[in-house]
């Protein structure tokens, strides 16, 4: 499946939040940069590593304008006891039939201990204040994806 082309406005979606609330990409045009990362399971051990460093870097996303928004196939439930368990301080979202990660295209074919199956593929979207798509990082390092998404903001000009 293919990423959403860079320069067009990003897909629209309203998922529901850790807390069961409604939250559309629209929201924050005209307001916010959103990073809109996808990964596969909540409190998991790379998914833990990317939203710690995530959670620790919000000063420094806040500085630039710039909200995020995890979204995974994950219940509302799960996302709650994870925001509660690592403390995080953004949203997470859920997309438990993935029809969003679909149209974002982060939903593919993964190869893990020699099987083959459909889950997400850990991608970030970068949109701008303008709604529209600014980049696409498809090669996240959970380590260091809180960095290279402020490197990638600061380069961006956004």
């Amino acid at each position: 499946m293919a990423f959403p082309k860079i320069g067009n406005i990003a897909p629209a979606f309203t998922l529901l939040d850790q807390d069961g609330n409604k939250v559309t990409l629209k929201q924050f045009r005209g307001e916010k940069n959103v990073v809109l990362y996808f990964y596969p399971k909540a409190m998991t051990p790379g998914c833990t590593v990317q939203a710690c460093g995530i959670r620790d870097s919000k000063k420094a996303l806040a500085k630039l304008d710039t909200v995020v928004l995890g979204v995974s196939p994950d219940a509302v439930a799960r996302l709650g006891r994870f925001i509660e368990k690592q403390d995080l301080n953004f949203t997470l979202l859920s997309d438990e039939d993935h029809a969003i990660t679909e149209k974002y295209g982060a939903w593919g074919l993964k190869k893990f201990m020699g099987r083959e199956f459909m889950g997400v593929l850990r991608t970030s979207f970068i949109i701008g204040k303008d709604g529209r798509l600014k980049h696409v990082m498809d090669k996240v390092k959970t380590k260091t994806h809180h960095d290279d998404v402020i490197a990638l903001i600061e380069e961006l000009g956004l």
